[in-house]
């Protein structure tokens, strides 16, 4: 292949900017056009020169031509995500409009799915690879302003309100911050990770503030980003306003601006810039003249990049952690300014196919007593998912995935994740397909008295009359225990409550609940809800958390043969390689709380058994809290669905009775 073939899905304005730009492009052609309105299509094809047989009048029809190696999308906002996955799972190289996403949940996914396909993916912020933007951090990096302090951009143009316009609709995902608003986001990003020699860096804190228009979106915004290294950025963006539309950038010994940062030469050739550089008071220009479109820097880019087999262009363009990065930032402009869109409404029903690969093992489910409907081996943890937007992702892909156990807790974000969980559940219908553990009575509230209480609010978040499960969170032993078991069946009386568990209860605890419950004819503990995983926990979490892995609870669970149901299973990624373990908080990072000699023994064995078993030691880790002689649940926690896929593999493990006690250092060889 000396030339990559493309084809286009949305043939709108940007569409023909992208058409024109690839025209002056070497290395890539364009050779087919997808879209569902005839006259459009047909219009775009004549002007592009087209063949009738490449004009295709389904997307799914352009995806399947084998002729084509890659798309450009440039339909509205809302469909990028859903259309860019169908790219991807096509085998297809994309190019995507910005934004990627409507959050950066989406944006992770898109990102998430072109690893697992290996294909390129790469958003399409043009600015990027114009040639002024490259000249720019050379003269960063040579110091030529000294060290940068301060920067400000802003996009911003007047458009007369039209409710029916893609920019004003809400349905459409309209307003200033997704429309423009990545531009100086990302530049100010960029700028910020080159002045400490990093391809990028993200704020510490966003501080945002707008207004919202008559018809629901944003149409002015303007935020001050905070970097750790003490640098800050003033962003704007508007729709129904014009705006000084430059970057500058403050430093030690001057400041450069760029007058045309972010469109030099519009809709046409030449893409000429300026770079205006100020030092000790007197200014001088640096012209950097470019005959091409704008568009064809991008183009030849991202073909270039695909021709080399490569998964991203070349720096500056913006790779897929520097298009989440930017996604999560504009969440946060957009929260501040008070503008959700649709799809992270209450009851929002916007589904996303295709964020997991095909060819996963399906999560396996059992009968547990007392509960009526099956219960996936694996439980979901959800408390990370901040919006239903956000959370359907993951939950979507979750019951694609053939998990029907979701775990939840009152505490989980002051209430929010449980009624957010409850909106995505309300939205789907699945209530009556599902499995909800829910968990109360966490310190200071673990008094018997208290736990209807949270019960009835934890059941109103999440829109349910009932839970099959309901664990009390933490365990009180200055009040005896009976008085929990009585106030447990009060409400299994009332139709409230399946079965009941403890969470970070001792085993010791647990038995005298059983033995109360057993002697006064009542419903005692049926599940032991504490921490399990290969890594023995060396330092609780947090306050009160105890590990069932000790010698003790683990006789007691095989001969009573009690439920069990594991949290931080996976050992917060004890088992992950190195370079993906430091993504929580120091206090409760892996190495802190499960770092000793003896576990990391363990996670040598993990990955040996890997090895031989064609899988992660992180999927060792998983295959061995299932593999447990006793009924044994893990629960887990992926935060998206490329997280969730690589935690199915541990299913497919079948370990051994002696390499279950081989890898917790039981026994020196796996023999017998």
């Amino acid at each position: 292949m000396t030339q990559v073939r493309w084809g286009i899905v949305g043939p709108g304005n940007i569409a023909r900017n992208f058409a024109d730009g690839l025209a002056g492009a070497t290395s890539g052609t364009l050779k087919a056009i997808a879209s569902r309105d005839a006259d459009r299509r047909r219009d775009f094809g004549d002007c592009y020169d087209i063949a009738s047989s490449d004009r295709h009048a389904t997307y799914d029809a352009l995806l399947a031509d084998a002729d084509i190696d890659a798309v450009y999308v440039a339909t509205p906002h809302p469909f990028h995500a859903e259309q860019g996955l169908s790219v991807i799972r096509a085998g297809k190289a994309l190019l995507l409009e910005k934004p990627a996403g409507l959050n950066a949940a989406e944006v992770v996914a898109l990102t998430e799915a072109a690893a697992q396909e290996g294909v390129f993916f790469m958003e399409a912020y043009m600015y990027r690879c114009h040639p002024q933007i490259a000249r720019l951090l050379a003269m960063l990096a040579a110091g030529t302003i000294g060290t940068v302090r301060h920067i400000r951009a802003a996009f911003g143009f007047a458009t007369a309100v039209n409710p029916k316009g893609r920019l004003f609709d809400r349905a459409l995902a309209g307003g200033g911050i997704l429309d423009v608003g990545g531009y100086p986001v990302s530049a100010a990003r960029l700028i910020a990770g080159a002045a400490t020699g990093k391809p990028f860096a993200e704020p510490v804190s966003v501080k945002g503030a707008g207004t919202i228009g008559t018809t629901g979106v944003d149409e002015t915004a303007y935020a001050l980003l905070t970097f750790a290294d003490g640098i800050t950025a003033e962003v704007a963006c508007a729709i129904t306003r014009r705006m000084d539309s430059t970057l500058y950038i403050e430093g030690t010994g001057g400041s450069i601006t760029l007058p045309t940062p972010w469109m030099p030469g519009r809709d046409a050739a030449p893409s000429n810039a300026e770079i205006h550089v100020t030092s000790n008071g007197e200014t001088t220009i640096e012209r950097v003249e470019s005959p091409e479109h704008l568009f064809t820097f991008e183009a030849e880019a991202a073909s270039r990049a695909i021709l080399a087999g490569d998964r991203a262009a070349a720096y500056p363009a913006p790779d897929a952690a520097d298009s989440i990065g930017t996604a999560h930032v504009l969440d946060q402009w957009r929260a501040q300014v008070g503008y959700a869109t649709f799809a992270e409404a209450p009851g929002v029903v916007r589904v996303l196919p295709g964020t997991l690969p095909s060819g996963l093992p399906p999560i396996p489910t059992v009968a547990i007593p007392g509960i009526d409907k099956p219960v996936s081996r694996l439980v979901l943890g959800c408390d990370n998912r901040d919006t239903p937007a956000e959370g359907a992702i993951v939950w979507d892909a979750w019951m694609e995935a053939g998990g029907t156990a979701f775990d939840t807790a009152a505490v989980y974000g002051g209430g929010r994740h449980e009624a957010v969980l409850g909106q995505w559940i309300a939205s789907r219908g699945v209530a009556d397909e599902i499995v909800v553990i829910a968990k109360g009575a966490h310190t200071p509230y673990c008094l018997p008295q208290a736990i209807g209480v949270q019960l009835d609010q934890s059941l109103e978040r999440l829109q349910l009359a009932r839970t099959p499960l309901y664990i009390l969170h933490r365990d009180n032993t200055d009040v005896p225990v009976g008085e929990f078991v009585d106030a447990m069946n009060r409400l299994i009386d009332a139709g409230r409550v399946g079965i009941w568990g403890g969470s970070n209860w001792s085993v010791a605890r647990f038995a005298e609940a059983r033995a109360h419950a057993e002697a006064n004819g009542l419903t005692g503990p049926a599940a032991l809800n504490n921490n399990l995983s290969l890594a023995v926990m060396e330092k609780p979490v947090w306050d009160g958390c105890v590990t069932s892995n000790d010698a003790e609870t683990l006789a007691y669970l095989r001969d009573e043969d009690i439920l069990h149901l594991s949290w931080s299973s996976q050992a917060r990624g004890y088992f992950l390689p190195a370079d993906l373990r430091d993504r929580l908080p120091a206090d409760t990072a892996p190495e802190t709380c499960f770092g000793s000699p003896a576990n990391a023994e363990r996670r040598i064995r993990a990955g040996t058994l890997a090895v031989e078993k064609g899988v992660s030691a992180h999927n060792i880790a998983t295959a061995w809290v299932l593999a447990q002689s006793f009924p044994s649940l893990a629960l887990v926690g992926p935060r998206s669905p490329g997280e969730i896929a690589s935690t199915l593999p541990g299913l497919a493990v079948s370990l051994t009775g002696a390499e279950r006690d081989w890898l917790n250092l039981e026994r020196d060889d796996r023999a017998g």
